[in-house]
């Protein structure tokens, strides 16, 4: 890896020691209690020790990279917006993966999927080179910053003081006090102590990536053998007739066939949506497969094979993409019939990407694939990060009390385990499924509530609306169990 590295990093700027430092204390004041806002403002000071590192190495910031930066911070908004950890996890993953992208830059596929190695292995280095520019400073000048430690203790010792004195002073500047302020308590040190050297840590290993980032477009993939034009177009013509016979039957049934097909199988509408469902998630991943192969050994010797190659994969995607248009109408008659959930959800998500993905290789066939690998990643993240914003628990919460509305039947037990961004949807009901609903996620809501750093927009909405509208006391034990998915009260 050090043989794709441009030079080695300047020695750290005193700018870049701030910031790490910064991101350090925020660290370990926010990050203790819970993931929301308080993730986006750690991540703020981490991306001024990048940008000074970047700097001081003379390396300007481009387009991309703003694009990439600005989408990471971007997608930390995801946890301060939702209580539901898994939608919040995707995106905290995809952020990860974008500030790599930032750090390193590049554009060709091996700096797409390799970037993150480089950042993770800058854990080892960074902080080494974040102490030497420590040591370097402090050596020198011991005049400069014996004022400033003392400086700090002073206001330390300040704030302390008088803003103990005003807090016993007055009992609302005392829970002013208590909710802008961390708790900084002794019992918590140890892990007060790890988050600290966490966001340092994790500071100086971006910086040192921005000041000297792996060049991961010097990775040469050697291309694969040229084939024939029989022996690569053969198979693949092979492919398209069979798809295009599954599609004839699709369209004929996307077009109100379905009364005739389910006669003569036999089989109910979920039935027929499930069985099918899962086989076409995976004939739509292997066709991005068989058309990432069939680029690698295509013929290209001249004009004509290029027009081959283009006319046989071109014809594959848009056949490709009426299998991805069945598969969510499949999904789409499971769920009228069983309700959403989880896993539904975010399945249709990831078929409608790849969908996408497959109307950028069509793209890249008509003007060209150099842009082709950072567009999938920005479709990627593009796409965590509206799933974020979407809110998939309310969603869910949505699609299923409309389904009660239409229906009469509504899927209790799977309800009370969604988060509290479902409680504007579930608050719609009518009692006592309205309570029996939102029972356990105002039993999670009783503790005490964490500090504001920590509390997503969806709990504190979800807080307000229960406070507002209590759960009714008659929804006890015996009347919620006696309502389940065949309830028919409106």
């Amino acid at each position: 890896m050090a043989g794709l590295r441009v030079e080695e990093p300047a020695p750290v700027r005193t700018a870049t020691l701030w910031a790490a430092l910064a991101t350090g204390v925020l660290s370990m004041l926010l990050l203790g209690e819970g993931l929301a806002v308080n993730l986006l403002l750690v991540a703020i000071p981490a991306a001024l020790a990048a940008y000074f590192a970047a700097q001081d190495a003379g390396r300007l910031p481009r387009a991309w990279t703003l694009v990439w930066g600005i989408g990471g911070l971007a997608l930390l908004a995801v946890p301060a917006l939702r209580d539901a950890d898994w939608p919040s996890f995707l995106a905290v993953v995809t952020a990860i993966a974008l500030g790599s992208l930032a750090l390193h830059g590049g554009r060709r596929w091996p700096a797409v999927l390799l970037g993150p190695i480089g950042l993770f292995n800058a854990l080892v280095t960074g902080p080494i080179w974040g102490w030497q520019g420590l040591r370097e400073r402090s050596g020198g000048a011991r005049g400069r910053v014996g004022p400033v430690l003392r400086a700090l203790a002073v206001t330390a010792v300040l704030l302390l003081v008088f803003g103990a004195l005003f807090a016993g002073a007055d009992a609302a500047f005392a829970d002013l006090l208590g909710d802008l302020v961390p708790d900084a308590s002794v019992s918590g040190g140890p892990w007060r102590v790890l988050l600290l050297a966490l966001g340092v840590v994790g500071a100086l290993a971006a910086a040192h990536t921005a000041a000297s980032p792996v060049q991961w477009d010097r990775v040469e993939v050697p291309e694969g053998r040229a084939r024939g034009r029989v022996e690569w177009a053969l198979p693949l013509i092979v492919l398209t007739v069979l798809f295009a016979a599954f599609n004839a039957v699709q369209l004929a049934v996307l077009f109100g066939g379905y009364d005739a097909v389910l006669k003569e199988t036999g089989q109910t509408y979920a039935e027929y949506a499930r069985q099918g469902f899962w086989q076409l998630l995976m004939v739509t991943l292997l066709t991005l497969l068989v058309i990432v192969f069939a680029l690698r050994w295509a013929p290209r010797e001249g004009a004509r094979d290029r027009t081959l190659v283009r006319a046989v994969l071109g014809t594959l995607c848009a056949l490709a993409l009426v299998v991805v248009a069945s598969a969510v109408r499949r999904m789409d008659m499971y769920v009228e019939a069983y309700g959403l959930t989880r896993l539904r959800v975010s399945v249709v998500a990831v078929e409608l990407w790849l969908g996408l993905v497959i109307v950028l290789i069509m793209a890249a066939g008509v003007w060209g694939a150099r842009w082709l690998p950072r567009a999938v990643a920005a479709s990627a993240a593009a796409g965590v990060l509206a799933f974020g914003l979407l809110s998939p628990d309310g969603l869910i919460a949505e699609r299923n009390v409309q389904r009660y509305e239409d229906t009469g039947r509504f899927d209790l037990a799977y309800a009370r385990d969604l988060s509290a961004d479902a409680v504007p949807a579930l608050d719609k009901l009518k009692e006592p499924l309205r309570s029996c609903a939102l029972r356990s996620i105002a039993d999670d809501l009783a503790n005490d509530p964490g500090p504001w750093y920590a509390t997503s927009w969806g709990e504190a909405r979800a807080r307000d609306i229960l406070r507002d509208r209590p759960l009714s006391k008659d929804a006890n034990w015996d009347v919620c169990s006696r309502v389940g998915d065949d309830v028919t009260y409106r």
